[in-house]
């Protein structure tokens, strides 16, 4: 595919306060694993191209890594599914640049015992340097490999405590249609809504995610927080999130919503479960031109297929 070259170049410091772009740079600068790449070996150090990326920074080689190539910094912050921002793979890149990411605060509420709202500074305080981790393939607009940096939402959960009703963890994104036009359109209901059972959400795999390459998330990426469920398809990984809500029954999710015969609550990738239009037994990595054949949970089974041992995987898609 041919893509459009842009004008224009948005970059995070041009649309984050500059105390909080520095505060949030340091973190991302201080963490061992921000910028590992799945192709590298153990400590490295990984460069960019575009000058205006930070200084290189040795990095160390997570458990969950694989030998694969990672995916261009283009095509992951140009080629998105974001659809507050428009339904179109380049939408988000062209109008991202509207979303006001200062002061952003997520409360976490329901079925918890210290219900509390966060700022992003007392987010990045959750995990100390040798905790903060990345992941790296995951299922966005195509089949992607991002060096993802954050650290698991199991840190953020255990400090409101849920309580022994909490079954389900819901995550509800930002819902606001000057900042985000494509929240005009009936595509899915608004605001964005996705939802894990608890256990899902307290696998050390699931990320509450600040950064890419280094780089705070760029806002067409989900800045400045998102989850990141990398053996589930791209969907799941909530964007841009202001609300976090334990609860009892299982959430309402938008695409569920929008067509339950297409998405189910569980979207793990899974290549013998059919989508009704297409077979998803091979996949197409962004950037390659053949297709390869699709792991069962994206790779990542030796760390969640016991969550779905006793559970039909062909009903509950």
């Amino acid at each position: 595919m041919r893509k459009k070259l842009f004008s224009s170049n948005i970059y995070p410091s041009e649309i984050t306060s500059r105390t909080l772009f520095d505060s949030r740079r340091r973190w991302l600068q201080g963490s061992v694993a921000s910028l590992s790449a799945l192709a590298m070996p153990e400590k490295i150090v990984h460069s960019r191209e575009d000058s205006k990326f930070p200084a290189p920074i040795d990095a160390n080689k997570s458990k969950f890594s694989s030998d694969e190539e990672q995916t261009s910094y283009a095509d992951v912050t140009r080629y998105n599914n974001f659809y507050e921002f428009g339904t179109g793979k380049e939408d988000p890149f062209e109008q991202a640049y509207r979303l006001k990411t200062e002061g952003w605060r997520i409360q976490v509420i329901g079925d918890v015992m210290r219900p509390k709202t966060f700022d992003m500074d007392d987010i990045l305080r959750l995990a100390p340097v040798e905790e903060r981790i990345y992941r790296l393939r995951c299922v966005e607009a195509w089949s992607m490999v991002i060096p993802w940096v954050g650290f698991p939402l199991a840190k953020l959960l255990n400090a409101v405590q849920p309580t022994g009703n909490a079954r389900f963890v819901e995550f509800i994104s930002l819902y606001d249609i000057e900042q985000m036009p494509g929240q005009k359109s009936p595509v899915l209901r608004w605001p964005y809504t996705e939802g894990l059972r608890i256990d899902e959400a307290m696998n050390p795999l699931t990320l509450l995610t600040l950064g890419l390459y280094g780089e705070i998330l760029p806002n067409q990426n989900g800045a400045p927080v998102r989850i990141v469920v990398p053996w589930k398809y791209g969907f799941k990984s909530a964007k841009s999130i202001v609300t976090i809500r334990l609860t009892e029954k299982q959430p309402a999710s938008s695409w569920n919503l929008a067509n339950p015969n297409e998405y189910g609550f569980y979207s793990n990738v899974n290549p013998n479960v059919s989508h009704p239009r297409w077979s998803q037994r091979r996949e197409r990595r962004i950037g390659e031109f053949l297709k390869r054949d699709t792991l069962m949970f994206n790779g990542y089974s030796e760390w969640v297929a016991d969550l779905y041992r006793d559970l039909d995987l062909n009903k509950y898609f």
